[in-house]
């Protein structure tokens, strides 16, 4: 399920609300669920809504009764989710919900402010908006969190699917190439050919000396994709052109390849990015071990940092061993016990001044003593690995494959079995009995 797609739809409703009339808001109970109710109100805003986005895509409005009948219907199904969500204690936070938000913005081509004031002067409420998305993010976690539960993938189905023709196909690396082409009008003519040939070698030179991609593209491509700079987008090798997919699979990201001959000319190939098992699967892994020194009621900053800074002249110096300094000084409790060891982490496992000594030092090499908001360290770089963890991520690709298969068809059971257990009494004007489901 797309969660960015769920959410643009969410603000385009509240877009199309606006756009089409203010409502005068009524608050009548429509439904009760449960523990919860469904007013007219919300309904309105729905069939507003509706009617908005059906006369912006020039399409016919259905009977507005069968319409309102499944509003209705649906603001019921989406009630008992929040209502489970409430019960299980989920709860977005404002960073989730403005990275959502940031998210919705991005697919209008704004950022966060510039999508607010967009929002805004179309005469929506920016509370408003962001409950709609709150509430369009708690129901997608409730409906992950019950289809982990619901939907059981065996280590037997997975090997079974990677061993398959669709398994390779979906864990296949994807390449994103840029491309240039300089044709060859006669292949006849071996002047032009050679002329060709040479115009390709000098193009080659430049770009290889630093130029723009995207500029000589569109300046000098004969491909298909010239005015885009060449960008032939992501695709796995069996969606390449031939000549390409044995020369992508060797080429590292930002690599150059070519003058390749074709039958159409010569062809000047750029890797702009790579994602799959092999680009993902290779992690760079550092082995790290640090002493730190906290300030305290006891213990000023100034004496902490002075206190850092002699044990580390006596780790340099070789009078004690880093280990037992970290033992015995080391305000670290998750690594003092270890001797300071925080054993073999990847990128971004640690605050940015940290992290950035841990990937700057020489192996073995006691750093300075510096300061975070932790306190002050110094560490100690005692190893460096490449580890593979591609057959990992191709597992995780296959479960994640077999789950989405199964998910909306499970969704829509559990759905229904929820609605069926549900008290739902509707209130309808007409009918003074009310109904029970």
């Amino acid at each position: 399920m797309n969660r960015t797609t769920t959410l643009g739809a969410a603000a385009a409703l509240c877009w199309a609300f606006a756009a089409e009339a203010k409502l005068e808001l009524l608050d009548e109970i429509v439904a009760i669920v449960d523990e919860d109710v469904v007013l007219e109100s919300e309904v309105n805003e729905r069939l507003a809504a509706f009617k908005a986005q059906a006369k912006a895509a020039d399409q016919p409005i259905p009977d507005e009764e069968t319409v309102r009948e499944q509003i209705v219907e649906r603001l019921i199904v989406e009630s008992l989710q929040l209502q489970t969500g409430d019960r299980a204690g989920v709860r977005i936070s404002d960073d989730e919900l403005n990275e959502a938000l940031s998210s919705v913005a991005a697919q209008n081509r704004m950022n966060l402010t510039q999508f607010r004031a967009a929002v805004e002067s179309d005469g929506i409420s920016w509370v408003e908006m962001r409950e709609t998305v709150r509430r369009d993010l708690t129901i997608n976690h409730v409906q992950q969190g019950i289809m982990r539960s619901r939907i059981k993938i065996s280590d037997q189905e997975v090997q079974s699917f990677l061993a398959s023709e669709l398994g390779r196909l979906v864990t296949a690396d994807e390449y994103r190439l840029s491309h240039i082409l300089l044709a060859v009008q006669d292949e006849q003519d071996r002047a032009e050919v050679s002329r060709v040939s040479q115009e390709a070698d000098a193009l080659l030179q430049r770009l290889q000396s630093g130029e723009d991609f995207h500029k000589l593209a569109v300046a000098h491509s004969s491909g298909q994709k010239a005015l885009e700079g060449g960008d032939l987008g992501w695709r796995r090798t069996a969606a390449l052109p031939t000549m390409f997919s044995e020369v992508a699979r060797s080429m590292a990201v930002g690599d150059l390849r070519g003058p390749i001959r074709s039958g159409s000319g010569f062809h000047i190939i750029r890797l702009a990015d790579k994602r799959g098992a092999e680009a993902q699967g290779q992690v760079d892994q550092t082995e790290v071990r640090h002493v730190l020194i906290k300030s305290s009621e006891i213990r000023s900053p100034n004496e902490a940092r002075d206190l850092a800074l002699t044990l580390r002249e006596e780790v340099v110096g070789g009078s004690r061993p880093f280990e037992e300094l970290a033992k015995l000084y080391s305000d670290d409790p998750g690594s003092a016990l270890s001797g300071g060891s925080l054993g073999w982490s990847q990128q971004g496992a640690f605050v940015p001044e940290f992290e950035s000594l841990v990937h700057t030092s020489d192996v073995g090499v006691v750093s300075e003593v510096f300061q975070t908001v932790h306190g002050y360290h110094f560490l100690e770089v005692t190893g460096r690995r490449v580890e593979d963890f591609s057959d990992e991520y191709k597992r995780r690709q296959a479960e994640r494959f077999l789950l989405n298969q199964s998910f909306d068809e499970e969704l829509d059971s559990w759905l229904r079995e929820i609605r069926e257990d549900a008290f739902v009494e509707m209130r309808g004007e007409e009918d003074e009995d009310t109904q029970e489901t």
